[in-house]
């Protein structure tokens, strides 16, 4: 997300509200998205979209309804997997006894809880393993898998265990097989399989899945293998609810299978089967059909609140329970975490950002340290740095007994993982891995300057230094009146949107504010038109304690241009066109 100096600032906006420059389509991409426009009779903002997807006017039919059957790959895509499904299988068969060692975020939950499901309709009951996040930290350890062993005729590792080679060393006397998306490293551990996509020897091809991915595949097989056995497996189809929401709570790029996937198990959870879901659904005030951003922002963070600063086992319990009671508690008990979790995590992001900002964005990592910052918050206020310095970011928190445990995030185009992998690997850390766009470390608290130099160091050699103030892309031009239920509806045909696959971003030029008050404690809301009788109405979350929303309110009859997203918003039973307001700048 460098500058593009070289190309002219869209609509003139060199510096908008929040500082950054706005960039427009290219030439290229008008003269294709008209001329999809005319080939299909697709409405241009659609055509607009789907061009920045890659997608030409030949494949845009295909793009606009995915399906499952022509994009989930094959299982045996995947190494290992074959020997996973079998090894699984066997266990099935026999009523051996199974547990499941899950990390203690989303991912993990609804990893675990596709098993836990498939395994009850089968008539099994699977023992539920999540260690504590301060306690025993990320993966498995040694005494828990050992302990797990002396009970258990198979233990799956989900979301975790590619690195494990200890732990899963001493899993004495248990097979073990690992369902994971990390990173891998230059030896594997040695198990039944570890089947995942980032592993090193694999294509990478689809290393864009998340361990919920991985599973649900696993599954496919094992259903797959039982057929030619004369029998039949679980239904899969339900289980998409599950994977949508591992998919976009770990942010995994929606492309390829991810969308197919996310899109159908939108569909699913749209039917309110699932009973903790939809209790989840309710207690978070979703009275809507559920999309990419619910999953994302309302019950995702509710689901990892347990893992974050209350009990680990709480999301996957209530993704997997069939009691409605059980769900009803836990989503309540959730949400009540959820709610003290926003209040440690503010505390956090102000001493992180304030500190980082004093050490400078200028470098290739934006980094903060601190004593007793909640080890389960970190990885959120790590998000929040990156997004205020447009660096990779890393948020550690120190213990009592000065070690330290810290989350990173990453910026697109620099791998994180990897360069955390190696820091590891050079002895600055006692533990790290992740992926591309997400890490995690532990590190000795006197280490910290030395290791975070060091990680600025292998940074820059993949260019984080060179990244300059982030651009604003834009998607075009849209006027008021153009703005119809109709037209959004249809552009969300080309998502589901999210990580790897944003939103399309517009941008309404030279229009009046009709109408703008604070709601909540920080939010604004307000009523746009042209001056000839379009309106539109628009919600900018946060933006009373940034420079949009000061600069709206106090208006003075003058006009703008102003960015963001469109959605449609549901109030007693009639849509309506919202714009989600992210930018704003006076109309020259």
């Amino acid at each position: 997300m460098t500058q593009t100096p070289d190309k002219p600032a869209f609509l003139n906006v060199a510096t908008s509200a929040t500082g950054r420059r706005w960039v427009g389509p290219s030439i290229e991409e008008d003269r294709l998205a008209e001329a999809m426009a005319q080939t299909t009779q697709l409405p241009a903002p659609l055509c607009r979209t789907l061009v920045k997807r890659g997608v030409t006017a030949q494949d845009a039919a295909q793009f606009l309804a995915p399906t499952l059957r022509e994009l989930l790959p094959d299982p045996h895509d995947l190494r290992d997997m074959e020997k996973a499904a079998r090894r699984f299988l066997k266990a099935v068969k026999s009523k051996q006894r199974i547990a499941i060692f899950a990390d203690y975020d989303v991912d993990g939950g609804t990893s675990a809880a596709l098993l836990i499901c498939w395994l009850r309709d089968m008539g099994l009951t699977a023992t539920l393993y999540i260690p504590d996040r301060i306690d025993e930290g990320y993966g498995p350890n040694d005494e828990a898998m050992s302990a797990l062993a002396k009970d258990h005729d198979l233990i799956i590792c989900v979301d975790c265990g590619t690195l494990s080679h200890g732990p899963i060393a001493a899993a004495v006397g248990a097979d073990v097989i690992v369902l994971d998306h990390h990173l891998g490293g230059e030896t594997l551990p040695d198990c039944v399989a570890v089947v995942n996509p980032n592993r090193q020897d694999e294509t990478g091809d689809l290393g864009h899945l998340c361990a919920a991915g991985v599973v649900f595949l696993m599954l496919v097989e094992a259903n797959r293998q039982m057929k030619t056995e004369g029998a039949k497996g679980p239904d899969l189809m339900s289980a998409l609810d599950l994977v949508a929401l591992g998919t976009v709570a770990d942010v995994a790029p929606l492309i390829g299978v991810n969308r197919a996937l996310v899109r159908q198990g939108l569909t699913v959870m749209g039917r309110r089967q699932r009973i903790g879901i939809t209790a989840l659904a309710d207690v978070a005030g979703m009275n809507e059909a559920p999309n990419s951003y619910h999953l994302g922002f309302l019950l995702g963070p509710r689901v990892n609140a347990g893992g974050r600063i209350g009990k680990a086992d709480l999301g996957a319990r209530l993704l997997a329970t069939n009691d409605q009671h059980e769900a009803t508690a836990l989503a309540e008990k959730l949400d009540q975490l959820n709610t003290e979790r926003r209040e440690v995590e503010t505390a956090v992001r102000d001493l992180a950002i304030e500190q980082a900002t004093a050490r400078g964005f200028d470098g290739p990592l934006a980094w903060a340290a601190g004593d007793n910052w909640h080890p389960g918050v970190v990885g959120i206020v790590a998000s929040r740095l990156k997004e205020v310095s447009n660096r990779p970011s890393i948020v550690i928190g120190i213990d009592a007994d000065g070690m330290g445990k810290g989350s990173g995030r990453s910026v697109s185009g620099i791998d994180l993982g990897a360069a955390i992998q190696r820091l590891a690997s050079e002895g600055l850390l006692l533990k790290g891995g992740g992926h591309k766009m997400a890490a995690g470390l532990s590190v000795e608290g006197d280490k910290i300057d030395a290791a975070m130099a060091r990680l600025g160091e292998l940074l820059a050699k993949q260019g984080a230094d060179k990244i300059g103030p982030a651009d604003l892309k834009l998607d075009g031009i849209l006027m008021p009146g153009a703005a119809t239920v109709a037209l959004v509806n249809q552009i969300e045909q080309a998502g589901p949107f999210g990580a790897g696959a944003p939103a399309p971003r517009f941008v309404f030029p030279d229009v009046q504010i009709l109408f703008a008050k604070t709601v909540g404690a920080n939010h604004l809301k307000l009523t746009f038109g042209d001056g000839l009788g379009a309106r539109i109405d628009s919600i900018s979350f946060g933006a009373m304690d940034g420079p949009i929303g000061p600069m709206l309110t106090n208006h003075n009859g003058g006009r703008f241009h102003l960015a963001g997203r469109l959605e449609i918003n549901t109030w007693q039973g009639r849509q309506s066109v919202q714009l989600r307001l992210e930018d704003a700048a006076p109309a020259a």
